[in-house]
Parts: C-alpha cells; sequence; structure tokens
C-alpha cells in the first residue's frame, strides 16, 4: 500500500445523465479559435492553419446547474459556450475514421475567462494559464453517453445571459470537427480514458457580472445553467 505524506486530493469527476455513476476527469484540453467568427472577434485570422490547444486542470470542472464565485483579479470575466468530448479508449496516432471509437460520449460546458489576463498574457507572448486555469473555470452539464447522443455533427450551441441570446450558431461551423481534433491531439500525446476536449467557442462572447444567470446549450447533447455571485 502506497504511503503519502498527506491524504491525496478526491478524483476530479463529473455528473453522467441518468446514472449514478460518474465520469473520472484526467485531463482537459481545449481547442482554441475553433469558429471563424469567434476568430475574427478576437483580431485573428479563421484561415484553417493547424489548431493549436491550452488545458485546464482536471480539479477546475465543476457540475452544473451552480452558482460560482465572480473570481478575482480580473474585471472582465467572459462566457464561452462549448461543445465537450468525453474520451473513453485511448490511444496514439488515432486514424480519422476511428476517432469516435475513442468518445464515451459528449456535454455542455462553459470555458470561463479572465479576458484581460489572457489577453495581457497574449500580447506579451506569455502562456494563457492565468486568464484560463483558475478555480471553477469549467461548469460543464452532466455527460451523456454516446450510446444515448449519437455523435452529433450538427446542431445548435447556443449561450443567454438573464435571458437574452449572446451565443448562436451550429456545431457544424467547427473549423476542426471532433474526429480531427481527436486525430491531432493523439498524434503528440496519449489520449486516455477520463481525458475531456472542450472543442472551442462560436462568436458571441462578452463578460458578465456578479448577479448574471448564464443558460446555454447543444441540440441533443444538454443545456446548462450558471449563475455568478
Amino acid at each position: 500500500m502506497t504511503a503519502y505524506v498527506f491524504p491525496p486530493p478526491p478524483q476530479p469527476s463529473l455528473a453522467v445523465a441518468g446514472d449514478s455513476a460518474r465520469f473520472p476527469i484526467r485531463r482537459i484540453f481545449c481547442v482554441g479559435r475553433n469558429y471563424a467568427a469567434h476568430a475574427r472577434e478576437m483580431g485573428r485570422d479563421p484561415d484553417r492553419e493547424p489548431p493549436f490547444f491550452f488545458m485546464k486542470p482536471a480539479d477546475v470542472a465543476l457540475d452544473t446547474p451552480t452558482q460560482i464565485p465572480y473570481p478575482p483579479d480580473t474585471g472582465n470575466l467572459h462566457y464561452e459556450i462549448e461543445l465537450i468530448v468525453a474520451i473513453g479508449k485511448g490511444g496514439t496516432d488515432i486514424p480519422l475514421d476511428e476517432a469516435r471509437d475513442h468518445v464515451w460520449g459528449y456535454g455542455v460546458g462553459i470555458d470561463l475567462t479572465r479576458r484581460d489576463l489572457q489577453l495581457a498574457a497574449r500580447d506579451a507572448g506569455r502562456p494563457w494559464s492565468w486568464g484560463k486555469s483558475f478555480d471553477r473555470s469549467a461548469p460543464i452539464a452532466p455527460l451523456r453517453p454516446a450510446a444515448d447522443v449519437g455523435h452529433p455533427a450538427s446542431g445548435r450551441i447556443w449561450l443567454a445571459v438573464n435571458g437574452t441570446v449572446k451565443q448562436d450558431q451550429d456545431i457544424a461551423d467547427l473549423i476542426w470537427s471532433v474526429p480531427e481534433i481527436i486525430s491531432i491531439i493523439s498524434r503528440s500525446i496519449e489520449l486516455r480514458p477520463g481525458d475531456l476536449i472542450m472543442t472551442g467557442t462560436p462568436a458571441g462572447v462578452g463578460p458578465i457580472v456578479a448577479g448574471d444567470n448564464v443558460t446555454g446549450g447543444v441540440e441533443g447533447v444538454g443545456e446548462i445553467e450558471v449563475t455568478i455571485t
């Protein structure tokens, strides 16, 4: 039996819709600027260049619906609605036509972003971690098995703040599709069961403040609700 100098932290996990068993989280991969309109609104060229990635710690994910305190060190907290891919079968150099075989299920998440910190880091050529990887920065609705929802390649993705729709697009507009993302990641890093992929956000990102109620969803996958306190 392994001895530790203090008790190890609990295994991060997410709820599964209609099941008492939970999905254990290993890592969270995030795809940057994966919708052309969002790339433009962030001042970047949306041409189909190789995708880039950043990561969030597993323990910043949390179940929803939930209340999240407005985070410290920012005056510009943004929402970013995303389709979540939950990996159930690991692999390296995964062929494109086999990528879906590695997916356990799908979900809806919000990539909360301290935009002022992210942009300052970007402009200085520094990592985005302080803008993207802070506590409670990845609220995610209960995951749904692919056996129940299939492998969605199209469908509305949307987000509203206090009932006003801010983001509204179709996941068919992803620059890099889910199978492509899985295949590309697996060329550089071995995917493992428990890995999550946040696939990118549509145009319409913007600020939220304490008291705001944020709702959203992906057609055929689920809906999410978060209140900023």
